[in-house]
């Protein structure tokens, strides 16, 4: 009789599931089962029987005022985690406020300047019960000071704090472009939030090394791993140059992966990179700990695969992609919304999106097995190929020099502008089809499917400007010097060694703004000028 206690699968048939499949002795990997070392095939034994993957939905826009009202609505509605976008001129250190920010307050995430912009952005949400995902690099020792001196207002103590900071600026470098600061002193920024994290927030992700973006500018599914654990491997280097315990550090590394279109060789690029992972620390690092091992990592939806023309069909392709994440064993996701080609989401197009995630992860049986597709020969081979490009690209980083020489001779960067090209070119020739685009359009006399597009109120960003210039000259006498002080702490520390989280809490907690912050990091360290 078949024990049915959980975590027991069966089929709508009545069918019993197996925990995972069994590989067949005379294929690759029919020795290694999930949960187990090097992990290929998951770092749990049960997967998603013993608990689900986070749905962590990215939002922010207009206000923090607006962007609190949504993420409550998606708490709601049963996402598990939020994910928070921020403005460009938060990403890149200007407050609202600055002539450099004008136009771009709150169009594309949520402006964030004081530590009275963060209160209101949590308002009503329990940070001890909510992991909080900040994507955000240049600045992203300033937010996370925000955080956790908001922490200690509300009584809380910070090593409760749960949730991930992207903090990985070498891929601003080579595909995003939001850095501020040189190479050099935008590395001691990550070493730092890596030292203080390891120290002070024990639950605290402090890098999330970013594949996606990378692939977003165009790079393949090999050159997507490739890069991101060469970047992988600089931030752990510059850690063990500072004596940060990297053992520790590794177990609270994680990664963002895109999720492209192939179904096949995504799935397989999933399986492959735990594996390259497990290689990276336990052969290069000579870490033995098999938590650090283990690969942990947020998959977003392919942003770059939606298309404008026929937008009701990126429905399909965030489902296709959102099921290779499943199949491929992430530990968190976020579904893109239709609309995202023509603008922010709206309320109904980012409930859809999460609803996708609920229909695969409720109604399909695809988190009934781990690695489900484990010991198909078409998986297992394209796995095998992916880690033997990966490795022999990384090979190649190596043989430059390293990562930071390898970007400094554009290396990585010619790898993308390549593949990107490559692409582009197969597109317009057709022979790579994209439905709607290329290949199936819609005539001009056949109805328009484009849904509604979300436009923000440009009312918002003069609000949100005037309150903050308002904000800024009610400081009393006594707060101006306090911040004064606080930012000539900041300046004289910065041109020292030590590490500069402490004294950016302080700046918050004295009411320092962001821009007032990064500009005193700016003055010390100089402004990137252009290519490395």
């Amino acid at each position: 009789m078949t024990d049915k206690t959980p975590p027991y699968r069966e089929t709508p048939s009545g069918i019993p599931l197996p925990l995972y499949p069994e590989i067949p002795p005379d294929t690759p990997r029919a020795d290694e089962k999930p949960g187990v070392f090097p992990f290929t095939r998951g770092i749990h034994e049960s997967m998603y029987r013993g608990r689900l993957w986070t749905m962590r939905q990215y939002s922010g826009f207009g206000t923090a005022e607006e962007t609190n009202r949504r993420f409550r609505y998606l708490l709601d509605q049963g996402q598990s985690g939020l994910s928070v976008a921020f403005d460009l001129p938060t990403q890149i250190g200007y407050d609202s406020d600055a002539s450099e920010a004008l136009g771009e307050v709150g169009k594309v995430g949520v402006p964030i300047s004081t530590l009275e912009d963060m209160e209101t952005l949590f308002d009503g949400i329990d940070l001890e019960a909510v992991s909080v995902s900040m994507t955000i690099n240049s600045t992203a020792p300033i937010l996370l000071a925000f955080l956790v001196a908001l922490a200690r207002k509300r009584g809380m103590d910070p090593s409760h704090l749960r949730g991930t900071l992207q903090n990985d600026i070498l891929k601003e470098f080579v595909a995003r472009h939001t850095q501020r600061l040189p190479v050099e002193p935008s590395m001691r920024l990550v070493v730092d939030v890596l030292e203080y994290s390891t120290q002070e927030l024990p639950k605290w992700n402090p890098i999330s090394i970013s594949g996606y973006h990378v692939r977003e500018s165009g790079c393949t599914a090999t050159e997507e791993l490739a890069i991101t654990f060469a970047h992988a491997i600089a931030y752990l280097e510059a850690a063990r140059a500072r004596k940060v315990d990297i053992e520790r550090l590794a177990r609270r590394v994680s990664f963002f992966f895109n999720a492209q279109m192939n179904l096949f060789e995504e799935v397989a690029k999933f399986r492959a990179a735990r594996k390259l992972w497990a290689e990276v620390v336990s052969e290069r690092f000579g870490i033995q700990d098999e938590l650090a091992a283990r690969l942990r990592f947020h998959t977003q939806t392919a942003g770059a695969a939606l298309t404008y023309q026929q937008a009701q069909n990126n429905v399909v392709r965030v489902t296709i992609q959102a099921l290779a994440a499943i199949l491929g064993g992430t530990q968190s996701l976020h579904t893109n919304a239709l609309d995202e080609a023509l603008g922010l989401p709206t309320e109904t197009s980012a409930r859809t999106a999460l609803r996708t995630q609920q229909i695969l992860a409720h109604e399909t049986g695809v988190a009934d097995v781990a690695d489900p597709l484990g010991g198909a020969p078409l998986i297992e081979g394209l796995t095998d190929r992916l880690i033997e490009g990966a490795r022999e690209l990384i090979e190649e980083v190596d043989n430059r020099g390293g990562t930071l020489r390898a970007i400094e001779q554009g290396l990585l960067q010619h790898w993308i502008e390549s593949s990107s090209y490559r692409y582009q070119l197969a597109v317009e020739n057709g022979e790579r089809v994209v439905v709607g685009v290329n290949r199936f359009e819609t005539s001009d006399n056949e109805p328009a499917e484009n849904p509604e597009v979300f436009h923000i109120d440009p009312d918002l960003e003069k609000q949100r400007v005037a309150d903050l210039v308002a904000r800024k000259a009610s400081r009393s006498e006594n707060t101006g010097k306090n911040i004064e002080q606080s930012l000539t702490t900041l300046k004289s520390a910065a041109q020292g060694s030590e590490n500069l989280m402490t004294p950016l809490i302080a700046c918050v907690e004295s009411g320092a703004s962001l821009g007032e912050m990064m500009a005193c990091l700016a003055h010390v360290f100089g402004e990137y000028q252009g290519d490395l």
